[in-house]
């Protein structure tokens, strides 16, 4: 991971629109669901979530994706389908955006999330119930980023992923500490947030 490209003043090639996943089957069940083995087959949009894409795209004030790059599991490749249907554009699958995994925590009660951001406050390395470290998701978030940077220029692209991991790669991007995600304000179901360009 470049040190450059962290900083606040680094000069995009391109723009990114990091989309959070519509309202997903385990948002309606209070589930954690962070392995690939339930998140890549199971768990899509609730139909919450499938009115939250049509109401979105209904109202579309972003500029038109060129791109779509999206995390593999359900909910995400559902949400990246809706969008990429409305527009026209092509779309391909990145392990590397995939779900923070919440380890022993799987498949509980998301009323645990807090329990982990308290540790996330004191240590981005921590791996408190085996779960992924806040600096290992950075880390495969701007990787990301960083390989799109390279292959793209002068393009829209549209990054689907999950809550968690978008808003520590917001952190990193604004170079504050890793221990801080939780401060960036919550990024909701179907939300955008425009990045570069």
């Amino acid at each position: 991971m470049s040190n450059t490209f962290l900083t606040p003043s680094y000069h995009w090639r391109n723009r990114y629109l990091l989309m959070r996943h519509g309202h997903s089957q385990a948002n309606a069940q209070g589930k954690i669901i962070s392995s690939p083995e339930q998140g890549l087959a199971n768990y899509g949009l609730s139909e919450q979530g499938e009115q939250q894409l049509e109401e979105a795209l209904a109202q579309w004030s972003w500029p038109v994706p060129t791109q779509i790059v999206h995390s593999d599991f359900l909910r995400t490749t559902h949400t990246a389908a809706r969008v990429a249907a409305a527009f026209g554009v092509g779309m391909q699958q990145e392990a590397g955006l995939r779900e923070r995994h919440f380890g022993e925590l799987e498949g509980q009660a998301d009323s645990h999330y807090p329990d982990v951001w308290a540790f996330d406050a004191k240590s981005a390395e921590h791996t408190q119930w085996q779960v992924e470290p806040v600096s290992r998701v950075a880390a495969r978030m701007c990787a990301v980023l960083e390989a799109l940077e390279q292959r793209f220029t002068n393009e829209t692209v549209l990054i689907v992923s999950h809550g968690d991991p978008l808003q520590i790669l917001l952190t990193a991007l604004a170079g504050k500490p890793l221990t801080q995600h939780r401060e960036q304000p919550a990024l909701l179901p179907a939300s955008i947030t425009l990045v570069g360009g």
